[in-house]
């Protein structure tokens, strides 16, 4: 029989490995998606020879508001992608729990300002179309 405080404290680690990992393959899989999306959006239906859009074309693309939702679902994806994956990694050096919790903590605090700076950055080019 395990004591009682032993029970919950095993569980937890685990719960948070799976949701983490959950996340992780979630993520992987809209990337496809939105990659996918993305390169032929970007790539495939352009006129102009190499597959490249002009700045003018770009503000274009990205002033439809079903484009800019999609570029803007793209970033957050990307971001939450990395953050997830580059824990993984500094959690396999094996950090003991204050450390575990600064790196949460500063991945949380560095993939919020990579959103915010990716959308100061989509919505500039939105509004100057």
């Amino acid at each position: 029989m395990t004591p009682v405080g032993t029970e919950t404290s095993e569980r937890k680690p685990l719960a948070t490995q799976t949701r983490v990992w959950r996340w992780t393959a979630f993520t992987g899989v809209a990337l496809l998606v939105l990659v996918t999306i993305h390169m032929i959006a970007h790539h495939f239906v352009v006129e102009s020879i190499g597959g490249l859009r002009t700045y003018r074309q770009i503000l274009d693309y990205i002033a439809n508001p079903v484009m800019f939702t999609i570029e803007c679902t793209f970033l957050v994806v990307v971001t939450i992608h990395g953050m997830l994956g580059l824990r993984s990694v500094l959690f396999d050096l094996n950090f003991g729990a204050r450390a575990r919790a600064r790196i949460n903590r500063g991945l949380v605090a560095l993939g919020a300002l990579t959103v915010a700076y990716g959308l100061a950055l989509i919505g500039t080019l939105a509004s100057r179309a």
